[in-house]
């Protein structure tokens, strides 16, 4: 049951118990000149949420809503392991995707055409390293909005659930639970429904993230009515303000002069509608233009555009939902042409080209040895390494436009995160491939779901580079017209049925089960019951994609490509790295220069060797072999006198190691002094007899052939 505290100084807080721990938000203990903040308190965890509304600005003809996830060093209590910058900088592609995970709820609960400045800001002021603080950040964001007095029609919040060995489900897991875990999944919503959806998994299946999906709604209800409360003692003042409609009389208009134009004709492939769409607005723009000068045409050009927009929309939808037509001319659940190929880059260790429809993404897969993996520096990972990179880029051209080209923004690195999650779960083990693996997408043309091209892409050319994968991967978008209590769920969605739809679901998986989700609503919530029966409608067409792949490339290619750097692996007992690497690093620095060949050495003692040199690779191993070689009994070693005692004499046979050869096991017959025989220096043969409980070798000359 929520509690409402106030204090003197006015401080308002109402609180719940929530997955096993105090849920706080309180209000005028800081922020006093934003529109709204929030402290948000779980365990030792606490964000700060802040929202800041303003007025309209007239230059700009869409809804200025920015949604940012702050990382703090010093709320993990560390410092950047960075050498040259400490201040927090850019944001860390955990910080953007975390960002992206807030926005994606959010959003869609703004009326349309509400145009007002909105930003919204989840800083992470306190981590309790217990648990990732997403979730808290998320209802941060939401509880600030919630008390703007914006036309905000929340609240929304989200949990982050496994999945055990034993199939039960739980929340706020640690970093290294959830990596032990079937399952990694967001999910956000509101009082009646899921609102997003984002999850890695290791080939679940459809009935069992169901499940988890009725888990989390039951379980974030508590956040919701927490807010709810919130907002009930602070009593906020409804916000001014004025929805930018689309003129009226210019969409009525515009809808009767279409009416006429859109026939069944238009229901076509997309190469052929787009054009005859780009004509027919054209021909729109030159009926509605003509008696007007050129600065009058300018004035109103923009509100005809918007009314052509949402007039198709809205003849997508009625085609869909009236005659149970696509707009291309598909059946609900019939995916797009079908094509790829491989090995198209002679250099590259890995290739593909995956073409659906009119969306296509090539892939290029590089492979590297182990010290070229990424280093993670975040808040939440501390000397975190990612050996698996997937990199996606979509520049202007392939929608057809002018655009400047830069570095990736937040949609590059969510489309490249959803394509690489989708692959990990089949990725093999570094003792298995002890390779760094670089995989990027050049999406070379759009119309919806270019993250499900460069996964199959990805796939495709993980198999072309040899990388031994544990089964191939596909994925599929899946789109949903809500009608009143009407559901109609569409296989392959295209970009219209986007955005004239009410939901854009991604689902990647192989024949055994599910890799990756993402999940994104345009309405109020959806009932996890219609969500089921999309995951069970996208595994069909998953595995059509599947089939369409497996005929251009079934399996991983038996090699690697003759230009990848060959890679051969070793297990040393870690005791042994130092010798390896030497004092201030000179015997690794002499093995490296002498043989050319790279060395990387892991905490737990495994050694990779990259060259492509095979008689180079084989020197590098076998000097390394010889400095960390365990001594073995009943094996001859050539050793070295090291030392003359009057009992006997030690004898180096492995670097650092020597053994003890008594006086009485120098020779057949029995010797007054061991200088008899033996001096410092001399080189000898001898076997190791025995090692004692306390590591102590004893070493004999006797038969053995000197």
């Amino acid at each position: 049951m929520a509690k409402v505290i106030q204090t003197g100084k006015e401080i308002i807080a109402v609180s719940t118990e929530w997955m096993g721990k105090t849920l706080t938000l309180e209000i005028n203990r800081v922020g006093f000149r934003t529109t709204a903040s929030v402290l948000v308190k779980y365990g030792e965890t606490i964000v700060l949420g802040v929202a800041q509304t303003g007025p309209i600005n007239p230059n700009l003809d869409y809804f200025p809503l920015s949604i940012d996830y702050e990382e703090k060093f010093y709320a993990a209590g560390k410092i950047s392991g960075s050498r040259f910058i400490k201040r927090e900088g850019r944001p860390s592609d955990e910080a953007v995707l975390i960002g992206r995970l807030i926005d994606r709820p959010l959003r869609p609960l703004f009326p349309k055409g509400y145009r007002n400045e909105c930003q919204v800001v989840a800083s992470v002021l306190s981590m309790d390293p217990e648990f990732r603080p997403d979730a808290v950040a998320m209802v941060a964001a939401s509880a600030a909005l919630m008390i703007t007095g914006a036309p905000f029609d929340g609240p929304v919040a989200g949990l982050r659930i496994g999945l055990n060995a034993n199939g039960e489900f739980s929340a706020f897991l640690s970093r290294e639970e959830m990596d032990n875990n079937q399952l990694d999944l967001f999910v956000a919503g509101s009082e009646s429904g899921i609102m997003m959806v984002e999850a890695g998994a290791s080939e679940v299946s459809e009935e069992v993230i169901s499940d988890a999906l009725d888990f989390a709604l039951k379980n974030i209800q508590p956040a919701i009515e927490l807010q709810k409360k919130l907002r009930e003692a602070v009593q906020p003042e409804a916000q001014e303000y004025e929805l930018v409609e689309p003129n009226a009389e210019v969409a009525e208009q515009v809808e009767a002069w279409l009416s006429e134009k859109l026939t069944e004709d238009f229901h076509r492939p997309y190469p052929e509608r787009s054009q005859m769409i780009h004509e027919l607005r054209l021909e729109l723009y030159e009926k509605f233009s003509a008696g007007l000068d050129e600065d009058e045409w300018k004035e109103i050009k923009g509100d005809y555009g918007e009314a052509f927009a949402k007039a198709l929309h809205k003849d997508v939808r009625k085609g869909i939902v009236e005659k149970g037509i696509r707009p291309d001319g598909r059946e609900f659940r019939e995916v797009r042409p079908l094509s790829s190929e491989v090995s198209l880059l002679p250099r590259a260790h890995g290739s593909s080209i995956f073409t659906r429809g009119l969306t296509q993404a090539m892939n290029i897969v590089t492979l590297a040895p182990l010290s070229f993996a990424q280093l993670v520096d975040t808040m939440e990972v501390t000397d975190g390494e990612r050996r698996y990179m997937h990199h996606y880029n979509a520049p202007g051209y392939t929608v057809g436009e002018v655009k400047r080209l830069g570095s990736a923004g937040r949609r590059e690195i969510g489309h490249g995160y959803l394509a690489e999650r989708a692959l990990t779960a089949v990725l093999p083990s570094e003792e298995e491939f002890p390779y760094a693996i670089r995989s990027v997408t050049e999406i070379m043309s759009q119309n919806g779901s270019t993250s499900m091209a460069a996964t199959c892409s990805s796939s495709l050319a993980l198999m072309d580079a040899g990388v031994p994968i544990k089964a191939p991967v596909s994925g599929v978008a899946m789109g949903l017209m809500v009608d009143g209590d009407n559901y109609y769920i569409l296989t392959d969605l295209a970009d219209q049925e986007d955005f004239a739809g009410d939901m854009d679901f991604k689902v990647t998986g192989t024949v055994k089960g599910i890799t990756a989700l993402q999940m994104d609503m345009k309405v109020h919530g959806l009932p996890t019951a219609v969500l089921k029966k999309t995951l069970l409608q996208a595994k069909d067409g998953r595995a059509e994609i599947l089939k369409s792949m497996l005929a251009t490339l079934d399996t991983p290619r038996a090699d690697i490509s003759p230009h990848a750097p060959r890679i051969e692996k070793l297990m040393i007992n870690p005791e042994k790295i130092g010798a390896v690497i030497g004092k201030g690093g000179e015997v690794i620095n002499k093995i490296t220069s002498e043989t050319g060949v790279m060395i990387d050495i892991k905490e737990d003692g495994l050694i990779t060797f990259a060259s492509n040199d095979p008689e180079k690779m084989k020197q590098a191993i076998t000097w390394v072999q010889g400095l960390t070689e365990e001594p073995e009994v009943g094996k001859i070693y050539a050793g070295t006198v090291v030392a003359i005692k009057d009992f006997g004499a030690f004898v180096n046979i492995l670097p650092g190691i020597d053994g003890m050869l008594h006086i009485s096991q120098i020779a057949e017959r029995r010797l007054e002094k061991v200088t008899d025989v033996l001096h410092e220096g001399d080189k000898v043969r001898v076997k190791l007899q025995a090692i004692d409980d306390r590591g102590k070798l004893s070493l004999t000359m006797r038969g053995v052939e000197q």
